[in-house]
């Protein structure tokens, strides 16, 4: 019963995660693309946590981590790059 329940949200995750890369290709505005690319990386996130428990390892906790890091600071370059039009700023461009 645990595993029918694990593989159904894997899948549901799966199934998320093809409907969010379609609002990141065809998104309206810039700022949804951002918000679809940070539920991607949760829901990467979730998608391995699954697979760590139905493998019952925990091999791919260093995988969350570092996924999670990588998610956090990829929206926070976005959404600057949205704001400002640049993602870091030297001392000449004013």
């Amino acid at each position: 019963m645990k595993e029918t329940i694990l593989l159904l949200a894997l899948i549901l995750f799966m199934v998320a995660i093809a409907l969010v890369l379609y609002r990141v290709i065809v998104g309206p505005t810039m700022p949804d693309r951002a918000i679809a690319l940070d539920t991607i990386g949760v829901n990467l996130i979730s998608s391995i946590a699954i697979v760590s428990i139905i493998l019952s390892t925990t091999a791919f906790l260093e995988a969350i981590l570092i996924l999670g890091i990588l998610a956090f600071i990829g929206t926070i370059a976005f959404s600057k790059y949205i704001e400002r039009g640049v993602i870091v700023e030297r001392k000449g461009d004013s």
